[in-house]
């Protein structure tokens, strides 16, 4: 009995104590990108600097894994049993074709091999400088893509 109401009185209390709830990270806003990257011209080793050089360093780690595990997924699908559907369907999309044609055919834009960080860079700072003043309602990720999109696009292979 002792133990039951011990029980009981535990139970209520987590339920009284309040949990906490699941954030989302905070996205970061182009204008915010742009006050650390002022800094990279002047003091590339400050606070600032390093953290708009990781930042772009980071975008572009994510889309080169993402690139390379959703091929890896769509790869892994042609390696099932196909029916005549399915290969009717894949041949017709033509998919396996861009795949093998584009580097970074997700991401949209090819850096090459290699580029270096510092010009790629610079880059992003350039575009950054000339949309001053930064929209508050632009994301950082937004204004890296879309440079990383201008100055880096994927060429087509040419035609067979």
């Amino acid at each position: 009995m002792k133990y039951t109401i011990l029980i009981g009185l535990a139970v209520v209390a987590l339920g009284v104590v309040p949990q906490g709830t699941a954030v989302a990270v905070e996205r970061l806003s182009a204008t915010e990108l742009a006050s650390h990257c002022d800094h990279v011209v002047t003091s590339p080793e400050s606070d600032d600097g390093i953290f708009c050089i990781r930042y772009i360093q980071g975008f572009i780690d994510g889309a080169v894994i993402t690139d390379e595990r959703v091929t890896m997924n769509v790869a892994s699908e042609y390696d099932k049993d196909e029916t005549f559907s399915d290969r009717a369907l894949r041949v017709r999309l033509g998919l396996s074709k861009r795949l093998a044609s584009y580097g970074s055919y997700y991401a949209d834009f090819c850096l090459g091999d290699p580029v270096p960080l510092a010009e790629v860079v610079q880059k992003i700072v350039a575009d950054l400088e000339r949309r001053k003043p930064v929209s508050e309602t632009l994301l950082a990720r937004d204004i890296v893509y879309s440079t990383l999109r201008n100055q880096y696009p994927c060429t087509p292979p040419p035609p067979e």
